[in-house]
C-alpha cells in the first residue's frame, strides 16, 4: 500500500514537469512572452541571493550589498562568473576586516 502511495505521488509530481518539455517546441510564443519568460530565472536568483546578501555579517547589511554591488560591477564588465563571485567574496572580507580593526 505504501509504495503505491509512494509511485502515485511520484507520477502525479512528474506528469506537470515533464508536460512543458514536450509541448514547448510546439508552440510560438509572441515576443513579449519569450522576453517575459527569459527574465524568470534572474528574477528567482534574485529572490533567492538579496535577502542573503543582508545577512552576510549578522547587523551589517551594508558590507553584504556592497559585496552585491561589487558583483553586478564585475558581471556588467563581461568577466566571468567565477571572478564575479571571488570579487564579491573579496570586497565582503576586506570591508569586514577594515571594520573590525577600526571597531565600526
Amino acid at each position: 500500500m505504501i509504495l503505491a502511495i509512494i509511485i502515485g505521488m511520484s507520477l502525479v509530481t512528474m506528469v506537470p514537469r515533464l508536460i512543458p518539455a514536450f509541448i514547448v517546441n510546439k508552440i510560438q510564443f509572441p515576443d513579449w512572452m519569450n522576453r517575459w519568460l527569459n527574465a524568470i530565472p534572474y528574477a528567482a536568483l534574485g529572490a533567492l541571493i538579496f535577502p542573503k546578501i543582508m545577512d552576510v555579517i549578522p547587523g551589517k547589511p551594508w558590507i553584504g550589498l556592497f559585496g552585491g554591488a561589487v558583483a553586478v560591477i564585475i558581471s556588467l564588465l563581461g568577466v566571468n562568473v567565477i571572478f564575479a563571485v571571488l570579487g564579491a567574496i573579496g570586497a565582503v572580507y576586506l570591508l569586514n576586516t577594515y571594520e573590525i580593526f577600526h571597531f565600526f
